[in-house]
């Protein structure tokens, strides 16, 4: 609670300069993403793309650069300009501090996976959604996190699960601040 008190205002800022760059955008947008034990819950991040940015992955598909059920493209079209800073700054991601007191997701864990993208998880993939998800993890704070494979996200994961404490969850969001503050987000 304290953490959204703390955000409010910047947070106000941000939802204002997204509608200014986002005419007639809701700032926040909400997407399904699958949680604990595959559990679907809503997700809630700041306004980064284009109000119709869902229906226009559909066409980008072919452009996918990720290996395995992921989908990420560099020089995305339909991120905003703003959305761009709100992105390498990882900014958007506050809203989720609403998820993590709802009990939807935690502080630390593996990143919330879209339900097409689970679907396609095989058996050790599937170990992700064993515990909630987090708004930072291991290869989030990595220095060449956009280059990572699947394969690598999903290695980090395993190991996060295997490691899981009150001293590595510290270790990680340390490394998140300093990650925010150089601005090494996407």
């Amino acid at each position: 609670m304290f953490n959204l008190l703390l955000f409010s205002v910047p947070m106000l800022i941000i939802m204002l300069l997204i509608v200014l760059d986002s005419p007639g955008a809701s700032p926040i947008f909400a997407q399904q993403r699958v949680g604990k034990n595959g559990k679907l819950f809503t997700m809630y991040k700041f306004r980064s793309m284009c109000p119709n940015a869902e229906e226009l992955r559909k066409e980008l598909e072919q452009y996918n650069e990720m290996d395995g059920p992921v989908f990420k493209i560099k020089n995305d079209p339909r991120i905003t300009r703003f959305g761009r800073f709100l992105r390498k700054s990882s900014l958007d991601e506050l809203p989720q501090l609403w998820n993590v007191l709802r009990g939807e997701m935690s502080a630390v864990g593996p990143r919330p996976a879209m339900p097409d993208e689970a679907a396609k998880y095989d058996q050790r993939a599937k170990r992700r959604l064993s515990i909630k998800p987090g708004m930072t993890c291991y290869w989030q704070v990595q220095p060449k996190k956009n280059s990572l494979s699947f394969e690598d996200w999903l290695r980090w994961d395993l190991k996060y699960l295997r490691e899981r404490s009150f001293s590595v969850d510290c270790k990680i969001l340390l490394s998140t601040v300093g990650a925010v503050l150089s601005m090494n987000g996407e």
